[in-house]
C-alpha cells in the first residue's frame, strides 16, 4: 500500500489547482492558436460604409477663397435644431439641418445645398459623396475642397463589458475587438465563445456569433462592424451563481483534504 504524507497531500492538491487553472484559462484567453493554423491570416473584407436615408451628413468645404467658402458651410459652429418638413420657409433646406450641424438624408435619399440645390447621396460612399460637390462647386469656388463624414455612425454594446453604452465612431471604421476595448474589455463573467453581433441588412436582422478564443475572428464577416449594429455578451453565470458554486468547490477541497489527513495519519 502506498504510504501518503503530508507533502503527498500537498503536492497533490496543488496539481489539481494548476490543472483547475489552465481550463479557466483556456476559457479566458482571446486568439488562441488551433493546429490546423498558421501564423498568419487573411483579414476580412474592410467595410466602407455607404449612405443611407436617415443618415447625418457632414459636409464642410473649403476654397482659395474662405470668403466665398462659407457660403457653403451655413451650418458651421451651430447647433440649431432641425425643422420639421412643412414649416415654413425653404422647408427642404430646414429639414436638411439638424442639432449635429449635418445634413439629414431624406427618404428619397437626397440632401440639398446652398446654391447647387438636390443631390443624390444614398447608396454611394462619403468618398464618392465628396467627389460630385466638389465637382458641383468648380462653377462657384477655385480650387475647392470637401470634406463629408458621417455624424451618426454609431455602435451599441450591452451586455457583460465594463461600460456598456452607445458609442459613436468618429471615422467610420471600426472593428469588433477595438469595440470591446472602448467599453473596457469582457468581464470575467462573460462569454468569450459566442459574442452576438445583431446587424441590420436590407429591412431585416442578421443574427452573427464569434468566437473571441479563436485567431479565425480575424477573417469574419463580424470582425469589422457596421453602423448600428449591436454588440451583446451574454453571462456565461451569474456572480451569485459563480460565488457559490467557489465557495462550494473550496469547502469540498478542504473537508477531502481533512478527511486525507486523518486517515492516513492512523
Amino acid at each position: 500500500m502506498i504510504k501518503l504524507t503530508f507533502k503527498n497531500l500537498l503536492f497533490f492538491g496543488l496539481v489539481v489547482t494548476t490543472f483547475s487553472a489552465c481550463i479557466n484559462e483556456k476559457k479566458l484567453v482571446y486568439f488562441q492558436k488551433s493546429n490546423n493554423h498558421s501564423d498568419t491570416l487573411e483579414l476580412a473584407k474592410a467595410y466602407i460604409p455607404k449612405v443611407q436615408t436617415g443618415d447625418i451628413l457632414s459636409i464642410y468645404v473649403s476654397s482659395l477663397n474662405p470668403e466665398a467658402s462659407s457660403f457653403f458651410n451655413p451650418y458651421a459652429g451651430t447647433t440649431s435644431t432641425a425643422s420639421s418638413a412643412g414649416g415654413s420657409g425653404n422647408s427642404s433646406v430646414q429639414a436638411s439641418q439638424t442639432s449635429s450641424t449635418g445634413y439629414l438624408v431624406d427618404p428619397s435619399g437626397i440632401i440639398e445645398l446652398p446654391l447647387i440645390g438636390n443631390i443624390k447621396v444614398s447608396g454611394y460612399t462619403t468618398a464618392q459623396v465628396r467627389d460630385t460637390i466638389k465637382t458641383l462647386l468648380k462653377t462657384y469656388l477655385k480650387e475647392p475642397t470637401v470634406l463629408v463624414r458621417f455624424l451618426n455612425f454609431k455602435i451599441s454594446i450591452l451586455g457583460e463589458v465594463t461600460r456598456p453604452d452607445v458609442y459613436s465612431i468618429p471615422n467610420e471604421m471600426i472593428t469588433l475587438p477595438e469595440a470591446l476595448s472602448m467599453a473596457g474589455d469582457l468581464t470575467l463573467y462573460a462569454r468569450r465563445d459566442s459574442i452576438e453581433i445583431i446587424r441590420d441588412v436590407n429591412g431585416k436582422k442578421e443574427f452573427g456569433y464569434v468566437d473571441l478564443r479563436k485567431r479565425d475572428i480575424f477573417s469574419s464577416p463580424y470582425y469589422y462592424l457596421h453602423a448600428n449594429d449591436l454588440i451583446y455578451v451574454k453571462p456565461a453565470k451569474t456572480k451569485a451563481e459563480e460565488t457559490d458554486r467557489s465557495i462550494q468547490y473550496v469547502s469540498i477541497g478542504v473537508s477531502l483534504l481533512s478527511i486525507l489527513l486523518v486517515v492516513f495519519k492512523k
